[in-house]
């Protein structure tokens, strides 16, 4: 039976790469970020306030589309970063900031909703958890010049932000993989045990491995 998992966690905490190497171990088909630029972009960093409701619909929109292909692909997939997590984190942020007004927050999260309820549910989300530390250590690795300017405070934001919507998630099973600990990437073995986790999950044996994993 084809499997639908997601991969969630804030930026650097390496959802990309762990999406990379269970697709290549598992022989699925991975779902990146949408690669086509937000013509409201450069217009929303000069002015947060007069364009965050207009960049977070055109987001919805791609993730929506990426979620419609998901759904009509023949085989398993795995997603990197989800349409919830565009609506639960990062728009929920820009309001939260006081980026996003009442009147365009309420329209957004109406719309969202809307569009969720018609939404068939991924069979497991993997939540990669990470310090601030790490995420800044990784993003530092990484040096891409668009995310030097990333404040730590905000990285903190969004990690509370990601563990009050995980917190409540209740559309499938969730693996909460304790990133500052395991490093997939250069520990085969590490690797590994993810591998087993995410099958035990998907197969209903679901054995308490990780530190504060959760039954759901």
């Amino acid at each position: 039976m084809n499997k639908f998992i997601i991969v969630a966690g804030n930026i650097g905490v390496g959802k990309s790469t762990l999406v990379r190497l269970l697709c290549e171990n598992l022989d699925w088909q991975p779902f990146y970020e949408p690669e086509t630029e937000n013509p409201y972009l450069a217009d929303f960093y000069q002015d947060m306030s007069r364009w965050s409701f207009q960049s977070q619909v055109f987001f919805l929109s791609r993730r929506l589309q990426i979620h419609h292909q998901i759904f009509h692909h023949i085989g398993s997939v795995i997603q990197d970063r989800s349409i919830y997590e565009d609506a639960e984190i990062f728009a929920r942020n820009l309001y939260l900031q006081g980026n996003m007004s009442d009147r365009d927050y309420a329209t957004y999260r109406s719309l969202y909703q809307t569009l969720a309820e018609f939404l068939p549910p991924p069979d497991l989300v993997i939540y990669l958890r990470a310090s601030v530390e790490t995420l800044s250590r990784r993003i530092a690795l990484r040096n891409r010049d668009y995310e030097k300017s990333i404040n730590p405070d905000y990285l903190a934001q969004v990690n509370n932000l990601y563990n009050e919507w995980i917190s409540t998630f209740t559309l499938c099973p969730v693996l909460t993989v304790p990133a500052d600990e395991l490093d997939y990437v250069v520990r085969p073995d590490h690797l590994d045990l993810i591998l087993n986790r995410v099958q035990q999950k998907l197969t209903g044996k679901d054995e308490v491995i990780f530190a504060n994993d959760e039954k759901r």
